[in-house]
């Protein structure tokens, strides 16, 4: 299978401050690879009826050779209604040309984390390749969609307080806040898109609550007590990741990136102690053993196997 390997950008680096320096020169070397998007190429398109155009390994990248490709077009309804987080579509033509791509672009930041991405035909194309699908489908803009995904973690302790040791791997098992998506039923890390002119650390606090603590039903001194307890447990982060993201609502035209950061309560008295409800885009929220058998939401699989491996914990038993 044809593969493509990316350096992480500032390959794990600190957000906040760093927790040791012996730490930090164990993650600064770290890599991540990824295989060509899979997720960005199923079959059936979320939400509708839509099927992709078939591509296989080989036709993924811009550069093979593949003269008879004429993908599907697909937005959906709802994106082409153009609510306030979503792009002009490219038939209004005037505010479709005043989009400036490849760059901070007036409230929106159109640069993407993998490098300049090329334009044909006035359009943006997808950093990975082929996905078998021009337009947006479900995404807001073109090109890169900005996303954020905090990964909230704690040792797993037994009824005396002892750390669960996994019986295989001889290491401690971590756990994570885990979110099932009410869209496609999938167990992923809460997170969400990066709002216009939002730091990216303000977004993994607010989706967070949103998502996890179920922040938008609660009252304003509720709000204001998980807004305490949330800034306390993200002054200290680890940058997991930052790029692309293979994720099923991807098409030629606009894709998916996230920054994700770790944020870990050693010792339990912070995150551990948080009252966990699902809200805004979150069935289901639970804290979930972190082990390589997880099926999970687009990349999220892949971040918590960096998670496991700098915080020396379980991952697999062989």
């Amino acid at each position: 299978m044809l593969t493509l390997s990316f350096m992480l950008h500032k390959v794990l680096s600190k957000v906040g401050k760093m927790s040791s320096s012996s730490h930090s020169e164990a993650i600064s070397a770290a890599t991540l690879s990824r295989t060509i998007h899979q997720k960005a190429r199923s079959t059936s398109y979320p939400g509708s009826d839509t099927k992709r155009t078939f591509v296989n390994d080989e036709q993924v990248p811009w550069s093979s050779n593949f003269p008879e490709y004429n993908p599907v077009e697909y937005t959906a309804p709802v994106v082409k209604k153009q609510p306030v987080w979503a792009d002009a579509d490219i038939g209004n033509s005037a505010s479709f040309r005043s989009i400036s791509f490849n760059k901070v672009d007036g409230l929106v930041n159109r640069q993407s984390f993998e490098g300049i991405y090329k334009i044909q035909e006035r359009l943006p194309l997808n950093p990975i390749g082929r996905t078998g699908m021009k337009g947006r489908g479900l995404l807001g803009k073109w090109g890169p969609n900005h996303a954020a995904d905090p990964i909230v973690t704690r040792w797993k302790h037994d009824t005396s307080g002892n750390k669960v040791i996994h019986q295989l791997s001889k290491k401690p098992i971590l756990q994570f806040v885990a979110i099932q998506r009410r869209d496609t039923k999938e167990w992923a890390i809460p997170g969400g898109m990066v709002d216009n002119n939002e730091n990216v650390s303000l977004t993994l606090k607010r989706e967070f609550g949103e998502e996890a603590l179920n922040s938008l039903e609660t009252t304003d001194e509720q709000r204001k007590s998980l807004a305490t307890k949330i800034d306390q447990l993200f002054k200290e982060g680890t940058q997991i990741y930052k790029g692309y993201v293979d994720d099923h609502r991807n098409t030629d035209n606009a894709w998916m990136e996230t920054v994700a950061v770790n944020f870990h309560d050693e010792t339990g008295e912070s995150a551990g102690k948080l009252p966990l409800q699902a809200g805004d885009d979150a069935g289901n929220v639970c804290w979930m053993d972190i082990d390589a058998d997880l099926r999970l939401y687009a990349s999220h699989i892949v971040f918590l196997e960096k998670v496991a491996e700098i915080r020396n914990a379980h991952w697999k038993a062989n």
